[in-house]
């Protein structure tokens, strides 16, 4: 009789709603894995070998001007460029468009407005929606709105760190993605209106 009923509460157990739930969350975090990209060995190493020589040289660009802070929208455009250089958000209309886009609206804020907090967030939201409309979309160069009107930007801010570090992440990009067989880059360089 015993055994019955620790039979019993087992299979109540196993079907416990806390239990189903468990197992389905369980399953999705683990099959997550299916809808992540693959890269091969020789593109995982290529990737680190450009993104470290490009990131390299910026670090040595951004410690020269007065905005070592520049280095960390560079280590997300490296991101891009180098894990994904497919994504539509990586090409060198994006890369520069997109930063130097950043650049000039921070710029202008922190001209006329200053360095407040709102001056910040106005920055990046204005370069947001600048980016959108210009189709140069590219996540970093908010972050690059972001830091120069943290850094109280004025017009060499454009030309170097951003302009001269978009550039040479650009070169350092086009260099190791073709040096992968079955992998070019870019896809484009300045059209917007990519059709496949």
């Amino acid at each position: 009789m015993s055994r019955h009923w620790l039979n019993r509460l087992s299979l109540q157990l196993l079907q416990h709603p806390l239990r189903r739930t468990a197992k389905r969350i369980s399953s999705r975090l683990t099959g997550s894995s299916l809808y992540q990209p693959r890269f091969s060995y020789t593109q995982v190493l290529c990737s680190w070998l450009g993104s470290y020589l490009g990131i390299a040289t910026l670090a040595y660009l951004s410690v020269h001007t007065s905005y070592p802070l520049i280095a960390a929208p560079f280590g997300a455009t490296a991101v891009l460029v180098f894990a994904v250089p497919d994504s539509p958000l990586a090409q060198p209309r994006n890369v520069i468009g997109g930063n130097c886009i950043g650049a000039v609206v921070c710029i202008t804020l922190v001209h006329y407005f200053g360095t407040a907090p709102w001056v910040m967030a106005l920055a990046v939201a204005t370069a947001i929606k600048l980016m959108q409309l210009t189709r140069t979309l590219h996540p970093p160069g908010g972050a690059v709105a972001l830091v120069g009107a943290m850094s109280g930007a004025d017009w060499d801010y454009l030309f170097a760190p951003v302009l001269a570090g978009s550039t040479i992440i650009l070169l350092c990009t086009v260099a190791f993605n073709n040096l992968v067989a079955g992998r070019t880059y870019p896809q484009h360089w300045l059209r917007s209106d990519v059709r496949s």
